[in-house]
């Protein structure tokens, strides 16, 4: 039985450095190969990061029998036909946040994962930290009383001309690069898919939103408000009301080895320190189980749609000047 996965760079995208360190500290994982749209770059990459193999082309890593799990850092609107691609290679895939554009894709995604038995997971790296899961386990149990509202911010100022997150036609914008954070986070908290969400944006000169500003409602009469941008300081929180406490996470999508979360209860406030660990190394290790155990990854493929679906009901909203029910369509 196979017990160790040899892991493919799909792209030379500047994420893959989060990734690298984790998949050498994994006991489980070979980071084995790295592919370009040129075989120059792909030398150039694997030379830079110790990478024993490169490839000048997507589809010469896909053809590697040796290769068993692609991780899918291509830009936005290139996820589902690469993903779907290495999954009929034979290849598992831990595919970039956000997941695909639509809800077809997203679609087209799941069925060739059950139709070629290959693992698909989404790569939201703080879902698997211990402070996220922590401050689950203090909201399930009851710690803030009923959950009410939660708050939520992720912006910081792009200053790179070119950059893919400028194009809308490439699935630009702070919604999809930054704004799915709250918006999973939120989700991931109350268990539920938003009933109706209200969204409103600021579009940049490429017709991408440079900033939007989004609530949602949920089913047990929770609410939530986030806001999300390319033009603003960086910003990073999130804020947990409940009819008896207040949970505050300052650092919830980049949690560290140390983190710290309060909880206010009345005059009282309790910091809570958490034993971290490396960020991306979560993932790395969900795919792991998820490949070699069969264990369910953490961040179900319905998970990964239902965030997709509240986005698109969000654009929805912004684009009609109006709060919009999540129609059947989304959900």
């Amino acid at each position: 039985m196979k017990n160790i996965l040899n892991w493919g760079l799909l792209s030379t995208a500047k994420i893959n450095r989060a990734l690298i360190k984790p998949l050498r500290a994994s006991k489980r994982t070979v980071l084995l190969g790295v592919a370009s749209r040129s075989i120059s770059s792909a030398e150039a990459y694997a030379r830079e990061w110790d990478i024993p193999r490169a490839y000048g082309s997507y589809e010469a890593m896909l053809a590697d029998p040796e290769i068993d799990v692609i991780y899918n850092s291509l830009p936005n609107h290139l996820h589902a036909e690469w993903t779907i691609k290495a999954l009929r290679a034979g290849k598992h895939v831990l595919c970039e946040k956000p997941f695909a554009l639509t809800l077809d894709e997203v679609d087209a995604m799941i069925a060739a994962s059950q139709e070629t038995g290959m693992v698909l997971a989404e790569a939201f790296m703080y879902r698997h930290h211990p402070q996220t899961l922590k401050m689950k386990e203090l909201v399930d149990g009851g710690a803030l009383g009923k959950l009410q509202l939660i708050k939520g911010a992720f912006t910081f100022t792009l200053n790179r001309e070119g950059n893919y997150r400028n194009f809308k036609e490439m699935g630009g914008g702070s919604l999809w690069d930054v704004g799915c954070y709250p918006i999973s986070y939120v989700r991931m908290l109350t268990g539920l898919e938003p009933v109706e969400v209200s969204g409103w944006q600021v579009t940049g000169e490429e017709g991408s939103d440079e900033s939007f500003f989004g609530q949602l409602r949920f089913e047990n009469g929770v609410h939530a408000q986030f806001d999300c941008g390319f033009t603003s300081p960086f910003r990073s929180y999130m804020e947990i009301i409940g009819s008896d406490a207040v949970l505050k996470i300052p650092v919830p999508f980049k949690p560290g080895v140390k983190s710290e979360i309060t909880l206010t209860r009345g005059d009282t406030i309790e910091t809570i320190k958490i034993k971290g660990q490396e960020l991306y190394l979560g993932e790395v290790e969900d795919m792991c189980d998820a490949v070699l155990l069969g264990t369910p990854s953490r961040i179900s493929l319905a998970d990964s749609r239902g965030n997709i679906a509240a986005i698109l009901g969000l654009f929805v909203s912004a684009k009609n000047g109006k709060s919009e029910p999540l129609p059947p369509r989304f959900v």
